[in-house]
């Protein structure tokens, strides 16, 4: 494979850096707006459509506790290749869905490869990337929202001109495909093969790895039920599946526009929690105004909700990559953070259904956010830098015993050297 990092080669990578992230989200954020015909044609109800998010959130969260063990085990090139292999094929088997369990299947197929690459790659971006973390996991994160922006409006598009929801849904596999090809060509090798086995068993036992993944996990559950109700929500008040999906398009670019910017004004402070807590406000905005009054502004709303949830998103993955100097160490953490988050971040669509069954609106699931969104911003102040250092050392208890694999975490705004 490529070892000369020529301008060229550095460029490519970026772009599968791009690509990959691009193809993280539009298998859910395409089920929104063909809500209407996947029930009429599958005949799923309100809780069997939220299982079209709930199982791909639980398995995002089930497998990266064992995304350090994949990357010993793999390598993190390969781990990659095989899960965007994963997705390509669960996107394509979407054109033979036609029950909605056969739906749902699919959708916990590519969850599992969705959820192989958001364990490794936050670690490889470090690894890759070590002088320019914050503005290539921002880019990472904006490609993501940006994959659900292309979800939200291609889907509806898609089946309307050919008739079949399937294919709307299926055809995602194209560049799925292409990040594949680009991953093949130009992910480097692996030449650093450390045994992490033990990484989750240490990180565990910390109260900060736990604190990250409560705060991903309330922060990303608004992002799921926005996702998979915003569209819906909007049907119910008369808007088309066009234009509810457009809205969803509208949030997931402000998602992404938020995600590559913020962590570029951020990437001189060491201290991210002004710019988290911004992203919390403009949060309780957008929730405030789809509970309160949803039809004054729908448009401003659905912008400030997608700004502050892309832009926290993007954050989060970076102050848990700032707790550890090393990449291995430092990606073990965000793969925890994420696995603990996600399995958080599963059951609010579903609550949010039921809410909506016992009441008749989503009125109150969208207030459900709002409390959550005041519990993180209590939460967040416990990430000053000045104590990662002692959040991640040993636990007292286990003082006496040598911590091969996580050193007393350093802070340093002094980028590492690229030597490449």
């Amino acid at each position: 494979m490529l070892r000369v990092r020529t301008p060229l080669v550095r460029a490519m990578l970026v772009a599968t850096v791009a690509l990959i992230g691009f193809n993280l989200r539009p298998f859910i954020t395409s089920i929104g707006p063909l809500a209407g015909s996947i029930q009429a044609h599958t005949g799923l109800g309100l809780q069997g459509m939220a299982m079209l998010t709930l199982v791909p959130m639980l398995l995002m969260g089930g497998v990266a506790f064992i995304g350090p063990a994949l990357q010993s085990a793999f390598g993190a090139r390969r781990s990659v290749i095989a899960a965007l292999l994963v997705i390509c094929c669960g996107c394509a088997l979407r054109l033979l869905s036609i029950s909605g369990w056969s739906l749902v299947a699919t959708a916990a197929l590519i969850g599992l490869g969705v959820a192989v690459i958001q364990a490794i790659f936050p670690g490889v971006i470090k690894r890759d990337f070590a002088r320019h973390v914050g503005p290539m996991m921002g880019l990472y994160s904006a490609m993501l929202m940006g994959g659900g922006a292309l979800g939200a409006v291609t889907a509806p598009a898609v089946s309307s001109s050919t008739g079949l929801w399937t294919v709307g849904l299926a055809w995602f596999a194209l560049p799925a495909a292409a990040a594949l090809l680009l991953a093949w060509s130009f992910l480097p090798v692996d030449t650093d093969r450390s045994r992490n086995e033990g990484a989750a068993r240490l990180l565990l036992a910390r109260p900060r790895t736990w604190l990250l993944m409560l705060c991903f996990g309330l922060m990303n559950g608004g992002y799921t039920s926005v996702v998979a109700w915003l569209a819906p929500a909007y049907q119910e008040r008369g808007w088309s599946a066009e234009g509810s999906g457009g809205l969803l398009a509208v949030l997931a670019v402000s998602q992404a526009l938020s995600a590559l910017t913020l962590p570029l004004f951020a990437r001189k402070a060491p201290d991210r929690r002004p710019w988290l807590w911004f992203t919390l406000v403009m949060q309780g905005i957008g929730f405030s105004g789809l509970a309160l009054a949803p039809d004054f502004a729908a448009l401003g709303w659905v912008i400030m909700l997608g700004c502050g949830l892309g832009g926290c998103f993007a954050l989060m993955l970076i102050v848990a990559l700032d707790h550890l100097p090393d990449p291995a160490q430092a990606g073990a953490l965000s793969a925890l953070m994420q696995g603990g988050g996600f399995l958080i971040a599963a059951a609010p669509a579903w609550l949010v259904a039921v809410l909506h069954e016992a009441t008749g609106g989503y009125e109150a699931g969208w207030m459900g956010h709002l409390a959550t969104v005041l519990v993180v911003a209590i939460l967040v102040l416990r990430f000053s830098p000045r104590r990662y250092a002692s959040a991640m050392r040993a636990p007292a208890a286990s003082a006496g015993q040598q911590d091969t694999l996580l050193p007393t975490a350093t802070v340093t705004t002094t980028p590492t050297p690229d030597t490449r």
